[in-house]
């Protein structure tokens, strides 16, 4: 990492302000090169950029200077908040692109630096790249738990915890063949220590997972043809996102629409209406699709009869209920009158509020649930064994999981895919 990065960090112009960010050990003289004189640490100044070829005036801004390593990357580090316009920033990228030992900064590789240079772990990496994606309030409120390091502390503290527990059991190994055992009762406080572990791990291994709070609830409205589907989807989302038509067998393949209710993410799946049999092959394709959606669905919105229910957990609607033949059983909804919507929405979120983190929560990502259970495990063996190396060696494997969760330990390609996500810029 000798070489110094710059990039524009702030949204693209145009924009009231742009501001672009300058890490490595380069920034300070790239920073005189522009500006002049260098200002104190952590004081904006307002200076004339001027071109390092011509002296030609590039735009008045206020310059920043962080000296490295308590900034954010850990490097040297400076910020020039000029104005906004697209001719501005091409001026000043341009300027600073020609200066030697500089480059664009890639995807991701601010954020990088401040990784490898211990200023955030692996946890925190994953909660900003959430928090930069974030669409609703709840998905920003559970990224910033992560980002500020909730999950990560909770990590080091397992962590010291199962050195102490370590610790006892090497001590045990070392008088085992000794007469006079200093502490009689060290293997039960180690068992004690295991048990007390893996049931926090265990209770957080079952925490709402990320990816849902990030792509939305899945909402299938599944029935047969014609129970009105395709309108209550539009409804729910506020737009015409399904073809709504009297005849049968319309929808023929999945339709999925993103939208977000009261804070909360949905993917609402509009799905091919199901019947016993059908001469069309396209339709059974998209009624085979029907079910596939169905399984994985984590809600589901039934607009057929009671007694075809395809799960228990279904919510059983009486759709159409603006017209005479309605007699279904089932909550009573009209798309088109609006009777039943507000009692439909409030019990989605009902629903969806059992999967999703509450306030104070945090989520988990794959990768993390993954390494909680494979701690859980550890634990496990270690906690069950009679054997006091058969401990050790668990012990030892779990502090190991740790420190992959952490991202002290890890493969190179995994943080390539993590930091490729990265806007440029962070």
């Amino acid at each position: 990492m000798s070489d110094t990065i710059f990039a524009l960090s702030s949204g693209s112009p145009p924009a009231g302000i742009g501001v672009l960010r300058i890490s490595g050990p380069a920034a300070a003289a790239a920073l005189q090169a522009l500006a002049g004189a260098m200002p104190p640490p952590r004081v904006a100044k307002l200076r004339l950029l001027r071109h390092p070829s011509d002296a030609a005036p590039l735009d008045r801004a206020l310059i920043l200077w962080f000296p490295g390593p308590a900034t954010v990357t850990g490097e040297d580090l400076a910020e020039l908040h000029c104005h906004g316009g697209r001719a501005v920033i091409v001026a000043v990228e341009e300027a600073l692109a020609g200066l030697s030992g500089l480059r664009r900064a890639e995807a991701g590789e601010f954020t990088r630096r401040a990784f490898l240079n211990g200023k955030m772990d692996l946890n925190a990496v994953e909660g900003l790249a959430d928090l930069l994606a974030a669409e609703t309030q709840q998905q920003r409120r559970t990224a910033l738990l992560m980002t500020e390091g909730h999950f990560s502390r909770r990590l080091e503290n397992w962590r010291l915890r199962l050195l102490q527990v370590s610790a006892m059991a090497e001590a045990a190994l070392d008088f085992s063949d000794e007469d006079d055992v200093p502490d009689g009762s060290i293997e039960e406080r180690i068992k004690d220590g295991i048990r007390e572990l893996a049931e926090e791990v265990a209770a957080i291994r079952s925490a709402p997972s990320a990816e849902r709070l990030r792509d939305g609830i899945r909402v299938v409205l599944a029935g047969p043809p014609n129970a009105g589907k395709s309108t209550l989807l539009n409804r729910l989302v506020g737009r015409e996102a399904a073809i709504v038509s009297d005849i049968a067998g319309t929808t023929r393949d999945r339709v999925e629409v993103p939208a977000s209710l009261n804070g909360t993410a949905y993917l609402f799946t509009d799905t091919a209406g199901l019947r016993d049999e059908t001469g069309d092959r396209i339709e059974a394709i998209g009624m085979d699709r029907a079910r596939d959606a169905l399984a994985a669905a984590d809600i589901i919105l039934w607009l057929g009869p009671a007694e075809a229910l395809p799960r228990a957990d279904a919510i059983l609607l009486a759709a159409q209920s603006d017209r005479p033949s309605a007699a279904r059983a089932g909550l009573r909804i009209s798309a088109h009158s609006g009777e039943g919507m507000d009692e439909l929405v409030a019990l989605l979120g009902e629903r969806a509020g059992a999967l999703l983190p509450g306030e104070g929560e945090y989520a988990l990502h794959r990768r993390q649930r993954e390494g909680a259970e494979a701690l859980e495990q550890h634990l496990k063996h270690a906690g069950d064994t009679s054997d006091l190396l058969v401990t050790a060696e668990e012990l030892r494997q779990s502090r190991q999981v740790i420190d992959q969760l952490t991202g002290q330990a890890g493969t190179e390609d995994m943080l390539d895919h993590l930091f490729a996500g990265f806007c440029i810029g962070k």
